[in-house]
């Protein structure tokens, strides 16, 4: 039996099997019934074809009727750390057909900004038409405005949510903060060639960004475990219009120097010099 044989629905309860012996030790009839609201035969056939693709990852324990985590488990699904420490503090389950119950053991960043579900829905409504949109947004420099926009993507840029879109306002590409729109309402008429992604340079354009323990520190092996560096240096390669982002909120001393010596900055940018025509450093940690 192959994954790729079965049906969605048999993964997912596969998957969650395979998580619960990994990440909690053990699983039962019991956990399969209460999180995806099946029936006992049903269970009993998962855990059948669970047993039959991974046959040395399970023990039954007949007194309480429990599976137990083998010691030559080997998980059959790859169950990536993120994934599994957001699982852990929201719950397993997408959300929709099966509820997410929070952990009281793992538990997520604390957000403080929240978009409104009817904004998201009617931006990537635009997204995904290739539309534009009409609405009014409040700015920190220009308070509130009317605007057209082409969105062509949403992003976190770890603190809350931004829309990259084309801006008729100013005929530029640039970034809006999801909670300061009001009263989005889609254009019909299609955007002009100009205004599509593919002519949004800084979007397109990759720079690598390389990392490097900041030179004050004492002990700088700490972080290159955290960042999982090789030889030193973690290397990424990220959009030039995220760039700005990545840097402000890790906190990377971006000066040439390596000047800024208060304790949150325990990163430093090696490459600056080479960047300097890509990213726009005016929110990066650089004075």
């Amino acid at each position: 039996m192959k994954l790729e044989n079965l049906t969605h629905s048999q993964r997912e309860r596969l998957a969650f099997i395979d998580f619960s012996l990994e990440f909690f030790g053990q699983i039962a009839r019991a956990d399969l019934i209460q999180k995806f609201k099946t029936g006992l035969a049903s269970c009993t056939r998962d855990l059948a074809l669970y047993k039959e693709l991974a046959p040395g990852n399970a023990v039954l324990m007949h007194e309480n009727k429990r599976y137990i985590r083998s010691e030559g488990f080997r998980a059959v699904f790859n169950h990536n750390p993120e994934f599994v420490l957001n699982t852990l503090a929201k719950g397993f389950g997408d959300g929709f057909s099966v509820p997410q119950e929070r952990s009281e053991v793992c538990f997520d960043a604390i957000r403080l900004v929240h978009p409104k579900p009817n904004v998201v829905s009617a931006i990537v409504r635009a997204i995904y038409t290739h539309s534009a949109i009409k609405c009014q947004y409040e700015s920190l420099t220009s308070g509130t405005t009317q605007r057209e926009l082409v969105p062509h993507a949403i992003v976190n840029n770890g603190h809350r949510w931004h829309v990259r879109a084309y801006d008729r306002k100013s005929g530029e590409f640039r970034d809006f903060v999801c909670t300061r729109f009001e009263r989005v309402e889609l254009i019909t008429d299609a955007p002009k060639n100009n205004e599509l992604a593919d002519r949004d340079t800084a979007w397109n354009t990759l720079c690598e960004l390389q990392l490097v323990p900041h030179p004050k520190l004492i002990h700088s092996r700490a972080i290159e475990m955290d960042y999982g560096m090789i030889d030193g240096v973690l290397t990424l390669k990220v959009r030039a219009a995220l760039a700005e982002y990545l840097l402000r909120q890790w906190n990377v001393d971006c000066t040439n120097e390596a000047t800024l010596t208060s304790g949150e900055y325990q990163l430093h940018l090696k490459n600056k010099n080479s960047l300097v025509d890509l990213i726009d450093f005016s929110i990066a940690p650089s004075q």
